[in-house]
């Protein structure tokens, strides 16, 4: 293919039209540096538009992971209806029935972490300020956290509608349909051309052998292969907030990493080995036409299998049961997503030289988290 070369016609170049990459090009629009946008699909198909959408603050890591979230919260708030993205709920109840995760709430409380959210006891449940959330089984449930600050958009939506606002608004250039091949600041040459830009941000997603492929592999990322359901739930279910469950207490890092947590890794051990062995949780979130997106599941290596398994998709079905009070649970969607996650960290920005950044988010916390990462890097670059 004969490739065309271009003058220096951009400042920022950007490679990947995911969450993370469209984060970045909205970070350097906004400081009114020219922004070109290399997408090797023609459109954005990836774990950015397969996931819930649920902008997650609550129960995220302590420290920067925890501040991120905070901060991109903000951020989708402020962009969102000047994008023409709904935010279809906001908020997050998380109820517990066994003895044992109630501590873990209540050390959560405690932590600087909980500012602004409830802990409904027992009491509170019946006849309390949580009756106007019928979708919530409440049989046999102790408690309820209940956290004001997550928000939820439809990723599948809101991210070719991000993508149209940052073209229209503050003229981001798109190229989809190209793959870059080599990065040499202030030259990126692509499958179709050869361009020039001041500085490059690659952003590849699951994408770990190609673009700096031996910078990522001295973090030892892994690949993380997830399943989710759309369900239609009965005629008129109506779901107020974002849905979580007790095995995301163990999975969270915000819960997770508080000593009481301990306790009740133990006991799920013993009672829900097999979603402990798939790495399931419960979220379930409601998109505007009434239907559901629950998940989901974790499998790790270098290469998951494609293959989604029935059992797994059993499990998160019997634990959204089990938590929603649902008539009817019709599954009408099912598909996988990938994404790319560390052991150590929950993202990861590298500087290969002074003009090129490689920003990974390495713990599926893209929608909850780019916005503030790509913040940061520009704040320090």
């Amino acid at each position: 293919m004969k490739h065309t070369t271009t003058g220096s016609t951009t400042d920022v170049l950007v490679v990947g039209a995911g969450i993370v990459g469209l984060a970045f090009a909205l970070q350097a629009a906004q400081r009114g540096l020219r922004v070109t946008v290399v997408e090797r699909d023609a459109a954005c198909t990836g774990a950015s538009i397969r996931n819930f959408g649920f902008v997650t603050v609550t129960g995220q890591g302590a420290g920067d992971t925890w501040q991120r979230a905070r901060r991109s919260r903000d951020i989708w708030a402020d962009i969102a209806p000047r994008a023409g993205i709904p935010v279809l709920h906001r908020g997050l109840l998380l109820p517990v029935r066994r003895p044992v995760a109630l501590p873990v709430l209540e050390a959560f409380m405690q932590t600087p972490m909980a500012e602004g959210c409830r802990l409904h006891d027992a009491a509170a449940l019946h006849g309390g300020p949580l009756v106007r959330h019928e979708a919530l089984r409440l049989d046999g449930v102790l408690a309820v956290l209940e956290s004001p600050h997550e928000l939820r958009v439809e990723s599948r939506v809101a991210v070719p509608r991000l993508a149209a606002w940052l073209a229209e608004e503050h003229g981001v250039q798109f190229r989809w349909g190209e793959e870059v091949l080599e990065v040499a600041a202030p030259r990126v040459r692509t499958s179709r051309a050869t361009l020039h830009t001041e500085r490059v941000v690659v952003c590849p997603g699951a994408g770990l052998n190609g673009l700096f492929a031996t910078e990522l592999a001295a973090h030892e990322l892994q690949l993380c292969q997830l399943q989710m359901l759309r369900v239609r739930p009965h005629k008129g279910f109506r779901l107020p907030a974002a849905v979580m469950g007790e095995l995301s207490l163990v999975r969270y890092r915000g819960y997770a990493e508080l000593p009481q947590a301990g306790a009740l890794a133990d006991v799920l051990q013993h009672e829900e080995a097999a979603s402990l062995h798939h790495g399931i949780h419960l979220i379930a979130v409601q998109s505007e036409d009434g239907t559901l997106v629950v998940g989901d599941s974790h499998h790790y290596g270098a290469a998951p299998s494609p293959f989604a398994l029935d059992e797994v998709d059993a499990l998160i079905l019997r634990h959204l049961r089990r938590t929603l009070d649902l008539r009817e649970a019709q599954v009408v969607e099912r598909w996988t997503g990938m994404y790319p996650v560390s052991m150590q960290h929950d993202a990861l920005l590298l500087a290969p030289d002074t003009a090129t950044r490689v920003a990974v988010v390495t713990s599926g916390t893209g929608a909850s988290t780019a916005f503030a990462l790509a913040e940061d890097a520009f704040r320090d670059w």
